[in-house]
């Protein structure tokens, strides 16, 4: 997929699916490596990144295979018969979350520095920290990651931001050092909740998973095997929540955690969206005027900013002068200046975005600097007046499921090529 065209002026209304969390699946896939049996994953979102990280794990040597489109078979690699090549790890940024399980499993890694989206720097240097302190030797030559392990064990680690690739990676290779691990400062998304419960599945020990602190006893191998499911994708459905606040429509999400998404509802709330929570279903709709609105990111549970392109998109036709603020990755803005071409009134100021409502966007040729920025250049699309549009659609596609499908089902006038 390389190009999206929009004709804009539609209400999404209907039902749609969430699919399964791509961060969830990307790190639960890692962890893979770590077991000694045949897992089944279910709920598996069949995306370019996903895609990607099994066709790395082939290369290993692990044994993957589709039982259909939401369900993986997975027989990890008893040795290592490749490391990861240059070739496929410079596609994914979370690559980097090999180096745990290999550390752990196999004593030794080697990872190309990783690729993905350019939202900002992202430094490894949390990751290294924190398997150095379970005994791992880590160093990077010509672009590379290098590390063995002859034997990891339990540490105390602090890790000084809440990262989340750090966090997961750290508690994978803690599932098999001996003895005990506490990690202090942890990230407490759920995708890391899922993943510690994937890696308790397995057989490991591992506590805390949600709060500050995770504890981790390890233990000699992760033999049980067995069937799990992943998590809805949280940023999926908001995407597809904004998609219906900004083109006034009523829409069904089904297949949805709402605790992970709370600091969204609260702020489509805040600006006068109406969000109905039944079981595992969201109903999104407006039938007022909507008001514009203050945001901070922050790491969970603050707001994501992993949604924040996709509300700068919908605060664009908001009356009134909204703000955001970016704590998390200092490129998030890239998407202003393709929003301004369709009309935008929006000034940068730092890491702050002040935006002026303005009555429509006009359609016109944009380009997606990364994934979040491409799915909220399709909420402007869907909301501006003609046709626009979108280049790079393979960033899109790295993260959405079936998306053109999805909204075409929605009622939107959307074209893929």
């Amino acid at each position: 997929m390389k190009t999206i065209q929009i004709t804009g002026g539609t209400r999404l209304r209907g039902r749609v699916k969430i699919s399964g969390a791509k961060n969830a699946t990307l790190a639960i896939l890692s962890a893979a490596l770590l077991a000694n049996d045949k897992i089944i994953l279910e709920n598996v979102p069949d995306i370019s990144d996903v895609r990607v990280m099994i066709d790395i794990i082939r290369e290993m040597g692990g044994e993957i295979s589709w039982l259909d489109e939401e369900c993986l078979s997975i027989k990890p690699p008893s040795k290592i018969s490749n490391l990861p090549s240059y070739r496929e790890v410079k596609k994914l940024r979370a690559s980097n979350l090999l180096l745990g399980p290999l550390l752990a499993k196999f004593g030794i890694a080697q990872i190309a520095l990783p690729g993905g989206c350019n939202i900002g720097i992202r430094p490894m240097d949390l990751h290294f920290k924190g398997l150095a302190g379970l005994g791992a030797e880590l160093v990077i030559e010509r672009g590379c990651v290098k590390g063995q392990a002859k034997s990891l064990r339990g540490a105390r680690i602090y890790l000084d931001f809440p990262s989340v690739g750090a966090t997961e990676n750290i508690m994978m290779a803690a599932s098999l050092a001996k003895g005990s691990t506490v990690i202090e400062n942890v990230a407490k998304e759920p995708e890391i909740v899922d993943l510690a419960n994937f890696l308790n599945s397995l057989g490991a020990k591992v506590r805390g998973a949600g709060t500050d602190v995770i504890k981790i006893e390890g233990v000699d191998s992760l033999d049980q095997g067995g069937r799990y499911a992943v998590i809805p994708d949280r940023i999926e459905a908001g995407t597809f929540m904004v998609a219906a606040a900004a083109t006034r429509g009523d829409v069904l999400l089904e297949g949805v955690i709402s605790q992970h998404i709370e600091p969204l509802i609260a702020k489509l709330r805040e600006a006068n969206v109406e969000v109905t929570e039944e079981g595992d279903t969201l109903r999104v709709k407006v039938n007022q005027e909507l008001r514009p609105i203050d945001i901070k990111t922050m790491p969970y549970p603050g707001f994501p900013t992993d949604m924040q392109s996709q509300m700068m998109a919908l605060l664009t036709i908001v009356p009134g002068t909204s703000v955001l603020v970016e704590n998390i990755f200092e490129n998030r803005f890239q998407i202003v200046d393709e929003l301004k071409r369709m009309g935008a009134n929006i000034k940068v100021e730092g890491r702050m975005a002040v935006i002026e409502g303005v009555s429509s966007l006009h359609g016109t040729q944009v380009k997606a600097s990364d994934l979040r920025a491409g799915a909220a250049l399709i909420i402007a699309a869907l909301i501006a007046e003609g046709v626009t549009e979108i280049n790079n659609a393979f960033y899109i596609a790295r993260g959405y499921q079936k998306i053109e499908q999805k909204l075409s089902s929605l009622g939107a006038n959307i074209r893929v090529s």
